[in-house]
């Protein structure tokens, strides 16, 4: 399974430092571009003190099947040079339709069987992608189908309902907290700003909270795989009947027991503070066969003969 620096070029010219996994084997392969959270994340979905490690199995499950992956270095992490906190959202999708475009002209891959998978934030721009771009299937890894703004309160209530008890008794408080710090953020003009004390990706922040995911997903085309935990904290996992009824030709989704939005599953009462020990393990196997064998139907690929565990993937 052979990896591959693979830069992209940029609207603005900055290059997007990355990794193209290919197959064992001949070409042209089928691949997916890989789309990872929110924030200062590197290729593999990781940033200090949150190695959520994405890329590498997603490369190893799809390579399996025969598809190649891309991912890359956002802006100011890794070898991307720039600065992360004055890039938009819509700076981060339009560099993803840089890498698709570069996935698509890139020899030994099959202009007609291209993917893309977002994971959080990535699922936002990869139903974008979908709806604007000739993909062959879309991925969405816990992806909402609301407005930015709502998307974000129901996280904040979401994560101080899963609190300890003298936490959830200052609900109200905290929620009016948050009321007043978005609004804050929706009054600043600047890419960077300082909201309680703490300096945030203002341009970001304003641009995902004006976000509606909901045009974008009436308008995908192709294919499209929504899996959401059912212990997610972060994205409302009712969020899956509202996808499959607004993309046009339906959409196969799965709410998986007990899966988190860091994709580990939690069996026990689940907090944020579950990530740091829930991140010591390995993201989920199923869901990483569901994905991988999902994908392969969509894309015509056909199973590696040189993957020694293909025999464990499920058949359907």
């Amino acid at each position: 399974m052979p990896d591959i620096d693979m830069a992209v070029t940029a609207d603005d010219g900055t290059s997007l430092a990355g990794t193209l996994t290919l197959p064992p084997g001949p070409g042209p392969h089928p691949a997916a571009l890989l789309l990872h959270g929110s924030g200062p994340l590197d290729r593999e979905g990781s940033t200090r003190g949150l190695p959520v490690n994405l890329g590498p199995p997603v490369a190893e499950a799809l390579a399996a099947r025969g598809i190649a992956t891309l991912r890359y270095d956002r802006r100011g992490t890794g070898a991307t040079p720039g600065d992360w906190r004055s890039a938009g959202f819509t700076d981060n999708l339009r560099d993803a339709a840089a890498a698709i475009r570069a996935l698509t002209a890139r020899t030994g891959i099959r202009p007609d069987a291209v993917a893309a998978i977002g994971h959080s934030e990535g699922a936002l721009h990869a139903a974008t992608l979908g709806a604007r771009m000739d993909l062959r299937a879309v991925v969405l890894l816990a992806g909402f189908a609301n407005s930015g703004e709502e998307a974000f309160r129901w996280q904040g209530r979401s994560i101080v309902a899963s609190a300890p008890g003298p936490v959830r008794l200052l609900r109200r408080p905290l929620g009016a907290l948050g009321g007043r710090a978005l609004a804050r953020v929706k009054r600043t003009r600047t890419g960077v700003a300082r909201v309680a004390g703490a300096k945030v990706n203002a341009r970001w922040l304003r641009e995902l909270l004006a976000h509606d995911s909901r045009d974008d997903l009436a308008a995908v085309e192709a294919p499209v795989l929504a899996v959401t935990g059912a212990k997610d904290l972060q994205v409302d996992p009712s969020d899956l009947d509202r996808i499959a009824r607004l993309v046009p030709g339906g959409a196969q989704t799965h709410r998986i027991a007990d899966l988190t939005h860091v994709l580990r599953r939690d069996p026990g009462r689940h907090r944020l503070s579950s990530y740091r020990r829930l991140l010591r393990e390995p993201v989920d196997a199923e869901l990483l066969d569901l994905v991988a064998e999902w994908l392969g139907r969509h894309l015509d690929a056909a199973p590696n003969p040189y993957a020694g565990h293909e025999e464990q993937l499920p058949s359907s």
